[in-house]
């Protein structure tokens, strides 16, 4: 297909997939009970305030509290959209607003107008997840503009990543850098090298963000303007805290609800709260104040002078609040141009800011996990891209069937692997090497190396076990509200081992983290542990699902992997990049628990149980009396 073509197919995904959202959004809004909301982790009901104010930026802030249901695992996150709602009779009109961080059970919201809303103070507060209409509108527009591109480095930048034009080279400097490892290096030097596109592939715990920094030090020192951007406000975030403990002056670019609050005084709106003028800008909107309230004492029944007269009023109010965003705005701008480097959302590219600014690099972290038109948004404002992630990782969440099976989920980072200048981290600081064995040989072609800083051991078994559950009967179920899968006593299984490695001291001074594909296998091993008292226990370990682990380690982790079925169905197990992230995340001890007489009949599970058995890592469930 034609260009034009391309980008028209990749927009007709993003609508399928924006209509599948709202569908999904209606159909829940309508038919969904509350319960049903909350049991699906998409609604808190009922919250209560905790508290209420004015943050940076000068939005109006709530935190809410949830006082039933503390135990369910949600789908609410920092930068999410979501409606605030009361069920009280006669309640004002439900509300949106933006979470800015969830702790517990409680969940800060910015609401996006100047007045603390009337709706917080009604009763039987809920809140439920929006779809974020906005980020598919700006991937829609951007698919436009990419694909009329013509005569300009949009255009060619556009036909090198599409590879219907050669990449260039640059130039051919081979520098030293003591602070990183010879790959690390030799992917900073190719990036600088290039004058189009470059792929820094990074595996768990190689220390791709380390390099990605490095990077972005070396392209300032040359005087260019730098965008740093990732899918997620999670991943912008922390390159923007990196980025600022190196040295940099960041600007943190974004919705005051989606930034982190501890990065505040790296955001336009909390460097102009420290700017010696900003007293000046408050003193306008005082005054601005105080002339509405003098306007609002007119009565109904007044003569034309008093109307004239309020008039008159009204308009000096506006003339301060005009005079006040001008100052404001001309602060802003100072901000952008003083910067070195813009740190920001790939959607968040498009914000008023930095509309008109072209960057001499674009750099996309976790570009794995960011859908091909996503990607493109950015890419508007290129010169050059770079490109780090790992493909091998978690893929872009993507739920309608129409959008994966027209290749939503194959990001522009997996078109490019090793087709543009292309560099693997190779050298891993988090695994032991029996842990890191396995998913180095099945995805990254036995090329990782682990560094002599990582847990050692002697033998396998202190570092890797499987423990195989087949011949117990321990099938699995199905909620049939959430539709997830479970398995009730591979969940009770995990919770006694752990609880006779602790009393053997197997995992004294250990950070121990469980984790499971399924959200259901999740809030029963939360349960199971809840019955123990904690002073037993010393320490609780952490139990979520594999995607939140993304990006965390722990000393020890344990994997639930649920599926035990007479027709060797294993569902989204299927997806080994989910898996690879799984085997992942531990340094010194991976445990995995399954059933093999199901899992056995898939090829990656079968190697891996085989790999076991030949590196005395494997043991039967038979073997261990818990009754």
């Amino acid at each position: 297909m034609n260009t034009e073509e391309y980008f028209q197919n990749l927009s007709s995904l993003v609508h399928a997939e924006r209509e599948y959202e709202q569908a999904g959004f209606e159909v829940l809004m309508k038919e969904w009970s509350i319960e049903k909301r909350v049991e699906a982790g998409i609604c808190w009901h009922p919250l209560r305030v905790a508290e209420t104010g004015y943050g940076f930026g000068d939005y109006p802030y709530a935190i809410l509290e949830r006082t039933r249901n503390t135990d369910r695992n949600h789908s609410f996150g920092s930068g999410k959209p979501v409606l605030l709602y009361s069920s009280e009779h006669d309640s004002p009109d439900p509300l949106k607003a933006v979470v800015q961080f969830v702790s517990g059970n409680q969940i800060k919201l910015i609401f996006l107008i100047d007045d603390e809303p009337e709706l917080l103070s009604y009763s039987k507060l809920g809140i439920v997840l929006l779809p974020d209409e906005n980020s598919y509108l700006e991937q829609e527009k951007a698919m436009e503009k990419i694909s009329k591109a013509k005569n300009c480095r949009l255009a060619d930048l556009r036909d090198i990543l599409l590879l219907k034009k050669n990449f260039n080279t640059e130039s051919d400097f081979n520098s030293e850098f003591s602070d990183l490892n010879a790959s690390q290096t030799e992917a900073v030097n190719t990036a600088l090298n290039a004058a189009d596109v470059a792929l820094i592939h990074g595996p768990p715990g190689t220390g791709k963000t380390t390099t990605v920094i490095r990077l972005t030090r070396e392209l300032v020192s040359r005087n260019e303007k730098i965008m740093l951007t990732a899918a997620s406000n999670t991943a912008v975030d922390l390159l923007a805290t990196r980025a600022h403990e190196a040295g940099l002056k960041v600007l943190r670019i974004g919705n005051p609800a989606r930034v982190d609050e501890k990065l505040e005084a790296l955001t336009p709106e909390g460097i102009v709260m420290r700017h010696p003028e900003f007293s000046e800008i408050k003193k306008y909107r005082k005054e601005a104040a105080e002339l509405r309230r003098m306007a609002s004492k007119y009565k109904r029944n007044f003569g034309k002078a008093e109307r004239e007269q309020r008039k008159l009023i009204l308009i000096e109010a506006k003339n301060r609040v005009r005079a006040a965003i001008e100052l404001e705005n001309y602060l802003f701008e100072n901000a952008v141009n003083n910067s070195d480097v813009i740190c920001c959302t790939l959607i968040g590219s498009t914000g008023n800011l930095i509309r008109e600014i072209q960057f001499d690099t674009v750099i996309i972290d976790e570009a794995a996990q960011a859908t091909e038109p996503s990607a493109w948004v950015p890419l508007l404002k290129a010169n050059k891209a770079v490109f780090a992630g790992d493909p091998f990782q978690l893929p872009p969440v993507v739920k309608s069937d129409t959008a994966i099976k027209g290749g939503l989920m194959v990001t522009l980072m997996e078109k490019l692997l090793n087709r543009v200048p292309t560099v693997l981290l190779n050298l891993q600081y988090r695994m032991n090497p029996f842990i890191m064995q396995f998913p180095a040989a099945y995805f990254y072609n036995n090329e990782l190396i682990a560094d002599n800083s990582v847990c050692q051991s002697d033998n396998s078994e202190e570092a890797l076990l499987f423990i195989d559950t087949a011949g117990k009967g321990w099938e699995e179920d199905i909620n049939p509200e959430s539709r997830s899968i479970y398995n009730s006593s591979e969940a009770l299984f995990i919770y006694r081992y752990f609880i006779e490695a602790l009393r053997k001291g197997e995992f004294e001074e250990m950070d121990v983290g469980i984790i499971s594909p399924y959200q259901e296998q999740i809030q029963l091993l939360i349960a199971e542990f809840k019955k123990t008292e904690a002073d037993e226990l010393n320490k609780l370990p952490e139990i979520k699902t594999i995607d939140s682990f993304q990006g965390h380690e722990k000393d020890v982790i344990i994997i639930s992997l649920v599926r035990s079925n007479n027709s060797s169905e294993i569902g989204f197990l299927k997806d080994y990049r989910r898996m690879n992230v799984a085997m992942t995340r531990a340094k010194c001890k991976l445990i995995i628990v399954g059933d093999s007489s199901t899992l056995a009949q898939d090829r990656f599970y079968s190697d891996f149980i085989e790999f076991t058995q030949q590196n005395g890592s494997y043991r039967s469930v038979w073997e261990y009396n818990y009754d």
